[in-house]
């Protein structure tokens, strides 16, 4: 088993990565939780693989288990789902001594993570969390870090909150349940990550030329990925300074996303950000020649877009002027000088375009 543990300022946990780990969840989150309330949360794709069974160990160990699911897909990341799973656990009683266990995808992950740190900031102060993604996206980035929002309207992850988990339980071998495209699509973040870190990780992304790879080496690629995460997390927990670096491909990638109006998935869209944004910096000198088409080749060695049709619109521009990220007329543009450099530059919000060389 692997075991990365993150340590804050105000709260230390555990990551542990092992295939098969969900058929001894139960016993692992008795190990941390005395017996209450749980408010196991999953979308509807989700739901029929993995829910009874989990709660069937928690029941078990003492636990009294409350099963909720919701309707897969970005569209139920809102302040509607956040509102009616709220009702769901204020009707049966869920008090700041109970639980909410997020089993699923990133936006389970989203949604449940908002609702424990809306509820704990609210109502039930003290609530407790844990994550357990079954989707790659989730196992290599969202599980991990607290940060959790929902979306309003075309605008993503602006109502949120930093809060932590007590555990986040990775089993790789949920991996194996996903359509091609849902497991594709996390790659996207695994090669942003890989480009800023170099070393053993980039070495292992240029390996992987097929989706099957992928399954392969999810081991590896998780651990990779969340060592990374969490590095970061602990030595900026509230994004003042370094943990900016994950917005690598973000900013881009954010605004073809929302034009895209849900024919993009968010690691589809990471990967033509990515791509753009190398490109925009190799051009102006700023990123070694040749490495955007190092890191281009392995997104579109798995069948990941690599550009859009979006990043010509005008409406790219505006998006990316009104990010939430956008601090007193700045934007802090990532970028990596070479693979295994990441750089941050700080860019006036009217020499955007320039910089990025977008239409205006």
């Amino acid at each position: 088993m692997e075991k990365i543990t993150v340590s804050l300022a105000n709260q230390q946990y555990q990551v542990l990565i092992e295939p098969g780990l969900l058929k001894t969840a139960g016993e692992r989150i008795a190990k941390i939780w005395s017996a209450r309330k749980v408010a196991l949360i999953s979308d509807d794709n989700v739901a029929p693989l993995y829910q009874t069974d989990l709660a069937t160990q928690l029941t078990a160990h003492g636990f009294e288990v409350h099963c909720y699911d919701f309707p897969a897909g970005e569209a139920s990341k809102s302040l509607s789902q956040l509102q009616r799973l709220s009702e769901k656990l204020v009707a049966a009683n869920f008090n700041r001594d109970d639980a909410v266990i997020a089993l699923g995808g990133g936006v389970t992950g989203d949604l449940a993570g908002f609702l424990a740190g809306f509820l704990a900031a609210t109502y039930m102060r003290g609530i407790s969390l844990i994550q357990i993604p079954t989707s790659l996206l989730a196992q290599v980035d969202s599980s991990v870090g607290g940060k959790t929002a929902v979306d309003l309207g075309t605008t993503k992850n602006i109502v949120g909150a930093f809060y932590e988990p007590d555990l986040v339980l990775i089993d790789p071998e949920t991996l194996k349940t996903l359509p091609p495209r849902d497991l594709v699509e996390g790659y996207g973040e695994i090669v942003k990550a890989a480009a800023m870190v170099g070393g053993g990780f980039w070495q292992l992304i240029e390996q992987i030329d097929t989706s099957e790879a992928i399954l392969e080496h999810a081991l590896g690629l998780i651990k990779y990925s969340i060592q990374f995460k969490a590095e970061v997390v602990m030595s900026d927990e509230k994004e003042s300074g370094q943990r900016q670096l994950l917005n690598f491909g973000h900013t881009i990638g954010h605004a073809v996303e929302a034009l895209s109006a849900g024919e993009l998935r968010h690691g589809e869209a990471v990967s033509i950000g990515t791509v753009a944004i190398c490109q925009a910096f190799e051009n102006e000198g700023k990123t070694a020649p040749g490495i955007t088409q190092k890191v281009k080749e392995r997104l579109a060695a798995v069948g990941l877009p690599t550009t859009s049709p979006w990043l010509a619109s005008d409406k790219v521009l505006d998006l990316i002027k009104h990010d939430k990220k956008n601090h007193n007329g700045y934007l802090n543009l990532v970028y990596v000088k070479t693979i295994g450099a990441p750089a941050i530059l700080k860019a006036p919000a009217d020499q955007i375009a320039a910089v990025l060389q977008l239409p205006r």
